[in-house]
């Protein structure tokens, strides 16, 4: 992809590393499919360093306008599968 993720200069290397992490497994999701369950470990580290709602959103909104892949439509989905189940989002 031609696109940057967003990114807070605040955040550490490896942070930076771990968000850029999550966006790839959500574009994943769109692209081949993802395990359920390796999913929600990345999404909880991310989680860990955007812990607040608003910049979650914000985050995910930037990234969404760059890339055309929803983030939040990809963490419901997975949420709502069942353990264990490999999610392709369309």
């Amino acid at each position: 992809m031609e696109y940057q993720y967003p990114i807070d200069h605040d955040w550490s290397t490896e942070e930076i590393i771990d968000v850029i992490n999550y966006f790839q497994k959500v574009e994943q999701a769109y692209e081949k499919g993802v395990d359920r369950d390796q999913f929600l470990e990345i999404y909880s580290r991310f989680k860990e360093i955007v812990p607040g709602k608003a910049q979650e959103r914000k985050v995910c909104a930037e990234f969404e306008e760059v890339s055309g892949f929803s983030a939040y439509h990809t963490v419901k989905a997975v949420k709502e599968a069942a353990p264990g189940v490999k999610i392709k989002m369309k």
